[in-house]
């Protein structure tokens, strides 16, 4: 899993994090991920070839009591050596069915401004909710833009 993370920073994807990441810095992400997969406020979808992890997302699950219907997609990754052969599709379409099945109808999401997710968004049936700019650093330290989308499932 750490590899899958640190690839996706080096190659720019907009995850949350900056250069330089080690191995460190993705184990303590994945520690944190895993307390709230025990805690039941996350699950963690993996697309994977044998023992090899080719991607991920995440479901993320407010505790609020007047959003319980609502889940957010998080850290879509997919390993650059297995991009473009629809593994991210497949990963959304697996997230929608758990979502369904958990009573969360509401999905949103942010992504970078001008991302390719983007238009694996659109073309899922995700809604244009808006722009934030100067929203994060990028995985080279500069401020850019979020775009926000949410699907009723």
């Amino acid at each position: 899993m750490s590899s899958l993370l640190i690839d996706s920073v080096e190659s720019g994807a907009s995850v949350g994090f900056i250069t330089p990441f080690s191995h460190a810095d993705a184990m303590a992400y994945w520690v944190g991920v895993e307390a709230d997969i025990n805690s039941g406020m996350r699950k963690l979808i993996l697309a994977h070839d044998g023992d090899e992890i080719l991607g991920c997302v995440q479901l993320s699950m407010t505790g609020k009591r007047n959003g319980l219907h609502r889940g957010e997609v998080e850290k879509l990754m997919v390993r650059t050596s297995a991009r473009g052969k629809g593994i991210a599709k497949k990963l959304m379409l697996k997230l929608e069915a758990l979502a369904i099945e958990l009573d969360r109808t509401l999905i949103v999401l942010d992504t970078r401004k001008g991302d390719v997710a983007s238009t694996l968004y659109i073309n899922l049936g995700y809604n244009f909710a808006g722009e934030i700019p100067n929203f994060a650093l990028s995985s080279d330290g500069e401020y850019e833009a979020t775009v926000l989308f949410y699907k009723e499932l």
